[in-house]
């Protein structure tokens, strides 16, 4: 696909790229980044995946942090205390819903959400093997999430927004669901304003996590749309010549 032009696909087929990408990570280990697109950057630095994760979360996060291709520790940011409700968009095989249940137990939980069948049943099986009671796994597409209105009080994903055809709906949807006060922090790419054109055309490049990212201005305008307050973008660490990976904040207002 690399020939291909994604700006001439549709969302739905952009999203069934994305998923073949997915289901391809949880058959073959392949990730939604590769094979065809490198984890580390020109130098050999790890930009995606396991690496980026500090010992003692990768240990909250089992198993299903191995599986990791996100470019960022969500969870690090999101001020996560006993009894809150997180959902994860775009939860792959779980590492972060499993880090989140951990640190909003004993009366928090945590729920994760994937479009895909092949990650959805690797994330339960992860979540099996940790002995967790306070995590669920659901079916659904982030632009139209399988929740109530106003029934979580925290939002978190790891590189997966950029993933996403239609990035304003995710965003509404993520502030339908989250309570008043609700916090958005998630890590993902953003792009360099001069992006070159071929990068953002190339299919590859856009299962890679690169081409579908949103500029700095694009993001913050597409936050204020969905209606959240008090965003924050701060870059971590490059992840391509005209991208970087960042961690997004936003708060919901009442």
């Amino acid at each position: 696909m690399g020939t291909t032009d994604r700006r001439t696909l549709t969302d739905e087929q952009l999203r069934e790229e994305v998923r073949a990408k997915y289901a391809q990570a949880a058959t073959q280990g392949a990730g939604c980044c590769g094979p065809a697109v490198a984890t580390t950057d020109e130098h050999g630095t790890e930009v995606f995946g396991a690496a980026l994760y500090d010992e003692e979360t990768a240990k909250d996060g089992g198993q299903a942090i191995a599986g990791s291709l996100g470019c960022g520790i969500p969870t690090a940011v999101a001020a996560l205390r006993d009894g809150d409700v997180v959902l994860d968009l775009g939860s792959g095989t779980g590492g972060d819903v499993l880090i989140s249940a951990r640190r909003v137990s004993p009366t928090g939980r945590a729920i994760g959400i994937d479009m895909t069948d092949e990650m959805l049943d690797q994330a339960r099986r992860n979540a099996a093997d940790a002995g967790l009671d306070n995590v669920e796994f659901r079916k659904g597409y982030l632009e139209d999430l399988p929740l109530e209105d106003a029934s979580v009080d925290v939002v978190i994903s790891n590189c997966v927004i950029n993933l996403a055809g239609d990035k304003g709906r995710v965003l509404a949807e993520a502030a339908r669901v989250l309570k008043p006060r609700g916090r958005f922090a998630v890590s993902d790419v953003i792009a360099d304003p001069d992006m070159d054109d071929a990068t953002k055309r190339d299919m590859q490049r856009f299962t890679g996590c690169i081409a579908g990212a949103l500029t700095r201005r694009e993001l913050e305008d597409a936050l204020a749309a969905a209606g959240f307050v008090d965003v924050e973008i701060q870059e971590t660490h490059r992840v391509h010549a005209k991208a970087g990976s960042a961690i997004v904040r936003a708060t919901k207002p009442v």
